[in-house]
């Protein structure tokens, strides 16, 4: 199904071409860096700069002789140079390459998700302004609680991704570092001022201290900010599927024109979106593991990060990058059926305003305990009734009207107050505001 999409900046970012070349960026900064505090010529810097470039297809080829593919590359780069090639890859370990380029790689695909991100709270303050005043039941444990509005429940989801986004960009500060610092990181073979120059030129902060690898925690949190961006993405799009189910019907993912829903059942509209995005968020956690057991190297590193990289920073980020741009559309096309809301939350009469009338019985003077009990006891017998086909004795506005313990306190007009829905919506200004909607 990813395949069907369009994601083509995410998915260039991670082909081999886009990080070979990556890689030859990074080695040209190392060569002017070292032309520039003097390890080698400027003349020869400036040749490699000029006849600096490789064959994809011969460094496969090579590689499948050395079994080594930085060096590969680096000997189809320096075919293509003269006697000035012996310069190219100097004083260096493959991971002085590899792990800048790895990071400006991560970079880059994290601020074409944080542009997913943009496109998806807009979308969500959209839909949030347009349903601001759209009451609904709000339900905790799966059961009426008290009254709220959609444009409510999409202010938090709207809240909730906003964090993802202050995480992913903590992400890319600690990420967004280099080294060039040789062998096991003591620069013994490198000038330090190089990897200074290398990642002043690379947009990137070098490393205070490093081994022959950048310390894979700030990978894992990368993975880790993915990973909770997903479940957010799961998280509300469970709350579409079960607010579609067909006993509640308060909202539908976007249903085509001649799509179908069954290959049996020609009535069915599924929610197959919210589901498919509910299962890859399994997957981009399950890479959570993987990344914080690559944060263990041997001593000065070992290689069991490589493989484990090679396969989830790529797969993750394309997965949230269809995800975000998946859940997006689903959001702008909602459809919502406020008349649905509202005949939810009228079912069994008003019950969920029990809490009002328990705080004015309070107010009159009874104790918080008898003012539950007594609002308990009407509640649950309107709650019970409704099972006997059609009884009316589920109506508990009409048994708190009826009810001598309640009347001898409140007036009408104070018990009408209490079923008034605007009491719950009263600070809703203020949550809108705290969110800029």
């Amino acid at each position: 199904m990813i395949d069907r999409y369009s994601l083509p900046e995410m998915k260039q970012l991670w082909e081999l071409k886009t990080k070979y070349d990556t890689w030859l960026q990074v080695e040209l900064a190392v060569v002017q860096a070292h032309a520039e505090v003097g390890n080698i010529p400027r003349e020869a810097a400036d040749a490699i700069a000029r006849g600096a470039r490789y064959d994809l297809e011969r460094a496969l080829e090579l590689e499948e002789t050395l079994r080594h593919d930085m060096l590969a590359f680096v000997g189809a780069v320096q075919e293509n140079l003269g006697p000035e090639g012996r310069y190219f890859h100097y004083g260096v370990t493959s991971y002085d390459i590899e792990d800048p380029a790895l990071a400006l790689l991560t970079r880059r695909a994290i601020d074409l998700i944080l542009a997913d991100l943009d496109a998806l709270c807009e979308a969500i303050r959209a839909r949030a302004r347009e349903h601001k005043w759209t009451v609904m039941i709000g339900r905790t444990h799966g059961v009426h609680a008290e009254p709220i509005t959609f444009g409510f429940k999409l202010a938090v989801w709207l809240a909730e991704f906003l964090r993802g986004r202050e995480r992913l960009l903590q992400a890319r500060e600690m990420i967004s570092s280099g080294k060039i610092s040789g062998a096991v990181g003591t620069h013994a073979h490198v000038d330090p001022r190089v990897e200074a120059l290398v990642c002043e030129r690379l947009g990137l902060r070098p490393a205070p201290v490093s081994t022959q690898i950048l310390q894979r925690d700030r990978h894992a949190q990368v993975i880790c900010a993915l990973a909770i961006l997903s479940a957010s993405v799961e998280k509300y799009a469970t709350e579409i599927r079960n607010l579609q189910r067909t006993e509640i019907r308060e909202v539908e993912e976007p249903f085509r024109k001649g799509q179908r829903g069954s290959s049996a059942m020609p009535h069915k509209r599924n929610p197959w979106v919210c589901e498919q995005l509910s299962g890859l968020a399994r997957v981009v956690r399950g890479y959570v593991v993987p990344a914080l057991e690559s944060i263990t190297t041997w001593h000065e590193r070992d290689l069991a990060n490589s493989s484990v990289e090679r396969v989830i920073l790529p797969d993750a980020f394309i997965l949230v990058d269809y995800q975000l741009q998946t859940f997006t559309r689903i959001v702008r096309d909602l459809v919502v059926y406020p008349e649905n809301m509202r005949a939810n939350l009228e079912r069994m009469g008003g019950i969920v305003y029990s809490q009002p009338v328990m705080l004015a019985l309070v107010e009159k003077g009874v104790s918080r305990d008898e003012a539950y009990q007594i609002t308990q006891a009407l509640a649950m017998r309107a709650w019970e009734a409704p099972t006997a086909s059609g009884s009316s004795s589920g109506d508990f506005r009409q048994r708190v009207r009826e009810s001598p313990d309640v009347c001898r306190h409140l007036s009408e007009e104070e018990l009408e107050r209490c079923f008034d829905v605007r009491r719950h919506l009263k600070n809703l200004e203020h949550t809108f505001a705290q969110l800029g909607i």
